[in-house]
């Protein structure tokens, strides 16, 4: 049933919500930075009291707008840092060494953690959640491993499996 655009004694119903701007995610509202329109009470007695919101006044909008510039400048810089690791990342080679029978199985396997130790220790700062294994090198070979630093950043290693000096 649609609601009366009178109330019951005749005068216009007016929408009087308040405008605010969120200073933290609302889980059913918005997100940091946003603003929202809201009834005065749910304001009043539970975003403003609780430091969720903050009245939406010109000079928190152009702080927010600033804010928000200042972040996105950040995130673009992160990613340009990060894209120049991925490139100098992938004209690197890691050569692991594996004890292996005579017809190359490996006795253990190389995992994603072994590869990022071996790119930590020539200076890549690559963590092992961010090698991208199909399964675990069991082989000797030449392997092309995929590293994702960031979901917009990719890149691929080669990794030689060599068995291991004989003493």
């Amino acid at each position: 049933m649609a609601r009366s655009t009178h109330t019951a004694s005749g005068r216009p119903r007016v929408s009087r919500n308040v405008e605010l701007l969120l200073a933290e995610d609302v889980q059913s509202l918005g997100k940091r930075g946003e603003i929202v329109r809201v009834k005065p009470g749910y304001a009043r007695n539970y975003l403003l009291p609780n430091g969720l919101a903050t009245m939406a006044t010109e000079a928190n909008k152009k702080a927010v707008e600033r804010h928000t510039l200042k972040l996105s400048q950040l995130f673009e810089q992160r990613m340009k840092d990060m894209q120049t690791r991925a490139d100098a990342i992938g004209k690197y080679s890691v050569t692991l060494e594996a004890n292996a029978n005579e017809e190359g199985h490996l006795y253990g396997s190389i995992m994603g953690p072994d590869i990022s130790k071996a790119l930590k220790s020539a200076g890549y700062g690559v963590e092992s959640d961010h090698v991208r294994l199909d399964g675990p090198l069991k082989e000797l070979g030449m392997y092309t491993v995929k590293i994702q630093l960031h979901p917009e950043v990719k890149t691929e290693v080669k990794v030689w499996v060599v068995p291991a000096a004989k003493k």
